[in-house]
């Protein structure tokens, strides 16, 4: 009997294995598979056991398949994020913009600011879980029609998370395959996101709807105000917020100013962090996205085994003869933005990585902008425009894929339009 290492190569094989690499990108497209319950999380896991085991592909190059660097990245920002939210520093800040004097105006702009800002640095997904009650509550409690400050805070937390490689997943997995530099990033990716932030504030400030800004009193709830707390939101706690705020600015310095493995120090800190007297680890466990990181982990096996049949690589090689290099700015940002639409950004960024050739920093940190970019295209382009819709409609505020179009296609084109003249 063979060993299962044997097996790969195999015409047999390695048809099994585009079998499977279909299916579970069918999913990634779907959301799921028909009749079946199962999210892209639970399709990537499947999809990795079936590779194992049907394709014969050995558990320890599965392992080694994953990027564990970008798996540790990720985590660690899950638990200084959680430990912000707990805190109840999204709340509080979200909050005090709202109690500001501010015109309609000047009030979009603060909070397309305050949403880009923190999306940079803590997850953009976090970000919008958080500040999304407290905004629709703002809103309502001055009459101002929601639809584009919640849409406004969807795109501005997809748009700022691109500013650096810690913003949001896809990022961190560019950043660590690659080996960008943070700073070097920083500096390429900062000027793009500040312009497209600006045109999303022109957009939702002067474009179709800014006329139509104020609600009549029967649609305000009774009782609603911006100093009114949900059952649902953290009470502010200085001590905690405190401390988390110093760990993400030690990270912050650190991956500026040092060459100190990006992974390591950031699990440190996450260790610093759930090491408390006060905050029950189960708490800031309980708000890790172990879904996500699944799907990170059976995505890799999965793309692991495909590019061992070499269809990947004679797909990217015909296409060269034809005069279309991946790694070209304008190839590598329509195929960047059509796919991150079609699967979501995080498999499409596992998909194009590996065939940027030499083209290195600059064909990555065009993969970064386009692909976090282009989740605003549509509404179910991003978790964070589905968690912004979720949880307005259960404020009574609906958010459905027309309104959201309004906003998410011209800006969406407007940003990458910004990439292209930018690159």
């Amino acid at each position: 009997m063979p060993h299962s290492a044997d097996l790969l190569g195999h015409p047999s094989t390695d048809w099994a294995i585009v079998a499977v690499f279909a299916i579970v990108y069918l999913g990634m497209f779907l959301g799921g598979l028909p009749r079946l319950k199962l999210d892209r999380s639970g399709v990537a896991l499947l999809g990795a056991i079936a590779v194992i085991a049907l394709a014969g592909l050995p558990v320890e190059d599965a392992a080694r398949a994953i990027d564990l660097p970008t798996i540790v990245l990720l985590f660690a920002f899950m638990v200084v994020s959680a430990q912000m939210r707990l805190g109840g520093f999204y709340t509080a800040v979200t909050r005090r913009v709202g109690a500001l004097p501010l015109s309609r105006g000047a009030l979009l702009a603060a909070l397309i600011g305050v949403a880009g800002s923190l999306s940079a640095v803590f997850s953009n997904d976090i970000v919008c879980l958080a500040m999304t009650p407290v905004v629709a509550r703002l809103c309502l409690h001055r009459r101002l029609n929601p639809l584009p400050f919640l849409i406004g805070l969807a795109c501005a937390a997809n748009i700022g998370s691109a500013a650096t490689l810690i913003g949001n997943p896809q990022n961190m997995l560019i950043g660590s395959v690659l080996q960008l530099p943070f700073a070097g990033y920083v500096r390429q990716a900062a000027p793009p996101v500040l312009i497209s932030l600006a045109l999303l504030w022109v957009w939702l400030a002067f474009g179709p709807g800014s006329k139509a800004g104020s609600l009549p009193p029967s649609q305000v709830p009774a009782g609603e105000g911006a100093n009114n707390f949900a059952a649902d939101e953290p009470v502010f706690d200085g001590w905690q917020t405190t401390k988390g705020l110093l760990v993400a600015a030690a990270l912050l310095l650190i991956f500026l100013f040092t060459d100190w493995p990006r992974d390591v120090a950031a699990l440190v800190g996450a260790g610093v962090l759930l090491l408390s007297r006060r905050l029950q680890s189960a708490r800031v466990m309980g708000l890790i996205d172990w879904p996500l990181l699944i799907l990170f982990m059976g995505l890799f096996v999965v793309n692991h085994a495909f590019e061992t049949t070499g269809l990947a690589g004679q797909a990217v090689a015909w296409l060269g003869t034809q005069g279309v290099h991946l790694a070209d700015p304008g190839p590598l940002l329509v195929v960047g933005a059509v796919l991150s639409n079609l699967v979501s950004n995080v498999p499409a960024v596992m998909l194009l990585l590996p065939h940027l050739g030499a083209s290195g920093e600059q064909a990555g940190v065009m993969l970064a902008l386009v692909s976090t970019f282009a989740g605003n295209l549509l509404l179910v382009g991003s978790i964070a425009n589905l968690i912004v819709a979720d949880l307005a409609r259960q404020q009574g505020i609906e958010i459905d894929w027309k309104r959201h179009a309004i906003t998410g296609i011209p800006v969406t084109l407007a940003s990458l339009a910004v990439v292209w003249v930018w690159a």
